[in-house]
């Protein structure tokens, strides 16, 4: 406001001494210049002093304009008497026309700032929008809000309450009267709102005939409908944030669903083979048939391997489980990386005797932060999975390296490969080879339960494959702890 008023005042001093030295300039040279040159020159200053300062200065140049011209150049010249009556017309049709002209330079002035004033609004409340479509979550974008309108439209303070959510939120200064209860009330009156004196103003937010909320602002430069506009703008992006959500929410109990239907799919197609054997084994050795010591054993070890093959897909959904819901706590610690490939091989003993394993570690005395529990279970799964896919009698060879402070563990094995469209599917939770789900027995959670586990630790697990030359799954382990989050 005080910028203001000295504006104001600097204008009337500029075009007074303009008056001045126009008037000084001319009558120099009184014998030399027409007094119609004199009328126009002032009436062209007080048109550019009405585009500058506006109508109140160039009115005040008009009236000392038309003095100095009385003056200093209508005869008699330095007294206020005028004696032809044409002079008398020419003075007051000046005065009329600085005064008209400068009213519609004002009226010019003024529109061109009220179009450069929408302009900018316009160009706010886009890049406001636009903002608003950044959030990712409703909490977050309930959050923005209100700095978003700070920032943008230079207000002082501003807050946000919201019905559904039966929360505030503000941004800026503290601002008495940007309160919860102020607000309240805003949104049960349901009428825009201002207090003139405060610099407060208020705006419900409506999306459609429904009230979900209020906004209100503290500013001296705010319009009505800006702010109105303000609100429809966060009416929208909560209505497409509930919207989201909501598609969120239906698509994960979507999928939900579906897993859950896989789940007991897999489990009940890799049951009914080992339950099976079982009970023909159970029920031979039940009906008490002339069974030789080592036919009993065989009996015996068929139901021992199959019992261990349910409790292994039992094990593999538990730990599935486990790992989504964060309950798996990592206890990592130093160990050689000899150490983890001679505890998975002790895992995987019974397979040696169906393919030869080969190591090739280049660090023999290397060490990895992991945790030896659930990191031998990868690379188990990655042995018995090659074992499972390979050629009979081809062998499965297993390579370390260091590269970028991670050991990487190369599992290769010789068999069918897996197609390019399958390779970006492999690692998801139920997938299997589409032609090796009906050859090889599992419920595709194998390859998901090592990747959350490997990535728990910080690494990556990939596999390279060509049809017909096998395939190479690789996963790192760090050599030192890594911080949470880095890779």
């Amino acid at each position: 406001m005080l910028k203001r008023i000295t504006f104001q005042i600097s204008g009337y001093v500029a075009g007074l001494i303009t008056v001045g030295l126009i008037t000084v300039i001319y009558f120099r040279q009184l014998l030399l210049v027409k007094t119609t040159t004199v009328i126009l020159t002032f009436l062209l200053a007080i048109l550019i002093a009405s585009a500058v300062w506006g109508l109140g200065v160039s009115v005040f140049m008009s009236v000392a304009a038309m003095v100095c011209v009385d003056y200093f150049f209508l005869p008699p010249v330095r007294t206020f008497n005028i004696n032809d009556p044409e002079d008398w017309v020419s003075l007051i049709s000046f005065l009329i026309t600085a005064v008209i002209g400068s009213e519609l330079s004002a009226r010019a002035r003024r529109q061109a700032e009220e179009a450069k004033r929408q302009r900018n609004e316009v160009s706010r409340l886009y890049e406001f929008s636009q903002r608003l479509l950044t959030a990712q979550s409703p909490l977050e974008l309930l959050q923005e809000i209100p700095s978003r309108i700070v920032e943008l439209f230079g207000t002082r303070s501003a807050a946000l309450y919201v019905t559904g959510k039966q929360a505030l939120f503000r941004s800026g200064d503290d601002v008495p009267g940007l309160d919860e209860s102020h607000l309240k009330s805003v949104q049960d009156g349901g009428k825009f709102d201002t207090n003139i004196e405060s610099g407060l103003f208020y705006s419900p937010v409506r999306l459609g005939p429904q009230i979900i909320g209020s906004i209100g602002v503290s500013s001296s430069m705010i319009s009505k409908h800006t702010l109105e506009a303000i609100a429809t703008l966060i009416a929208a992006a909560i209505d497409r944030m509930n919207a989201i959500e909501l598609l969120g929410k239906t698509e994960a109990a979507r999928e939900s669903e579906r897993l859950k239907s896989v789940l007991l799919d897999a489990i009940a197609h890799d049951f009914k083979t080992p339950l099976t054997s079982i009970k023909a084994a159970a029920t031979s050795l039940l009906e008490d048939l002339e069974f030789n010591k080592r036919q009993r054993g065989e009996l015996l070890v068929v139901i021992d391997e199959e019992c261990d093959r349910i409790n292994r897909v039992i094990g593999q959904a538990i730990e599935m489980a486990q790992l989504e819901a964060g309950e798996a706590k990592l206890q990592p610690s130093m160990h050689f990386v000899s150490e983890l490939i001679a505890a998975a091989l002790e895992d995987c003993r019974a397979l040696q005797n169906s393919h030869p394993i080969h190591t090739e570690m280049q660090q023999e005395r290397a060490r990895i932060h992991c945790d030896l529990f659930w990191t031998r279970k990868v690379l188990g799964h990655l042995i018995r999975n090659a074992d499972l896919y390979s050629s009979a009698g081809e062998p499965i060879t297993i390579k370390t390296e260091e590269k970028a402070g991670f050991i990487l563990f190369h599992i290769a094995d010789l068999g069918p490969g897996i197609e390019k469209v399958e390779i970006d599917q492999i690692f998801a939770k139920f997938y299997r080879g589409k032609n090796q789900r009906h050859r090889v027995p599992g419920t595709g959670m194998g390859l998901a339960v090592a990747k959350a586990i490997v990535e728990a630790h910080g690494g990556t697990i990939e596999v390279a494959s060509e049809l017909g030359h096998g395939s190479v799954f690789t996963f790192s382990l760090p050599v030192e702890p890594v911080a949470n989050g880095e890779k």
